[in-house]
């Protein structure tokens, strides 16, 4: 009792912890748009070059992420860890980890606040806001579902045109094909994937049998050693843009978004580049992180590091509190989830399994 009265409402605003709601729909979303969404999402005639679906990189047997370092896109075959280059690919790997979308419908969540779907953070660097809004990001992309087809102004308008020329599209959309219900539709099925019922969420809610003891005790260890500073709010994540001393090759970025713990056990590798296989060696990168942060936060010599977020300073994170967190992340795990793949799509196209 004292840990859920500690952690549901005892704790600063900006690092409470609690439950997602049961529902992320949002009002007037119906099953006729939702299955259109879920055929949306697992159909390759979106990407230009008609092999690459949203499943491609976002597939229930990998938690719904790819289970690599970073996604390869247009040019590539297989799914999951096993997709790999064409020989006569020219296209680079993507920098950043393709992050799961369970509970993205929660993305900008906070603890006793209502939600507000257009402003849902998306994107390692929060780029843009709301599910309708990324979904038309990766067909513009060219690494990821435009390739060479056509030029980035031309993808979103070829999309539709190819949607147009499907019989069974015509019929679910039940008018004219835009842009703006695409969106709608896949992001509406995208909401449907969300994780409500996790030991941690039960205990939220005042089962108290649904912690073990040593997750309790986890619990008060990962707000003792700080992580509750960014990873807080129902999604265990505060969803802004902090620097640890990593920077994305490509762009130069030094600060991403705090990562969402739920569901880590079916997301590795972690982290905004995938460079951690296991949540032992992400702890481990945080301890050697905060060796750096008390030499260079503190008026050391960063003229050849990366920018540090000035919150390392308030962690407190010991190598002995490794088993309590790691005993505490697994209460955010639900294999409880929907890992149903259509056995067609309406273009024909093959299907990612």
């Amino acid at each position: 009792m004292a840990a859920a009265t500690l952690y549901a409402e005892d704790l600063l605003p900006d690092t409470r912890i609690g439950p997602l709601p049961r529902t992320s729909a949002l009002p007037g979303e119906t099953a006729g748009r939702t299955e259109l969404g879920r055929l949306l999402f697992f159909d390759p005639v979106l990407s230009a070059t008609r092999d690459v679906a949203c499943a491609t990189c976002h597939h229930p047997r990998f938690g719904w992420a790819d289970g690599r370092p970073t996604p390869l896109g247009v040019h590539a075959t297989g799914i999951g860890p096993e997709r790999k280059l064409v020989r006569s690919a020219k296209f680079l790997p993507i920098t950043r980890n393709a992050p799961t979308i369970l509970n993205v419908a929660f993305n900008g969540l906070e603890t006793g606040k209502p939600l507000d779907a257009a402003k849902s953070p998306m994107f390692w660097d929060n780029r843009v806001m709301s599910l309708e809004t990324q979904v038309l990001a990766p067909i513009r992309s060219r690494e990821e579902m435009r390739g060479d087809v056509c030029s980035e102004a031309e993808a979103v308008p070829a999309m539709i045109a190819r949607l147009k020329a499907i019989p069974e599209y015509v019929r679910r959309f039940e008018g004219e094909i835009t842009p703006g219900k695409v969106s709608q539709a896949i992001a509406a099925y995208e909401r449907t994937l969300i994780t409500p019922d996790t030991p941690f969420d039960r205990f939220m809610r005042g089962d108290k049998a649904a912690m073990t003891p040593a997750q309790l005790h986890g619990m008060e260890v990962f707000h003792k050693a700080g992580c509750s500073l960014c990873h807080n709010g129902p999604m265990l994540s505060d969803f802004k843009l902090h620097a640890i001393g990593l920077t994305d090759t490509t762009t130069n970025r030094t600060e991403f978004r705090t990562p969402t713990l739920r569901n880590l056990k079916h997301t590795s590798p972690y982290m905004h580049h995938g460079g951690n296989v296991t949540l032992e060696e992400v702890l481990f990168f945080y301890d050697r992180l905060m060796d750096q942060a008390a030499e260079t936060l503190e008026g050391g010599d960063t003229d050849t590091l990366p920018p540090l977020d000035p919150l390392l300073r308030k962690m407190n994170l010991l190598p002995e509190d490794t088993p309590a967190i790691l005993t505490f992340l697994e209460a955010l795990n639900s294999d409880d989830y929907d890992q149903t793949v259509p056995q067609r799509v309406p273009s024909g196209l093959p299907v990612p399994r």
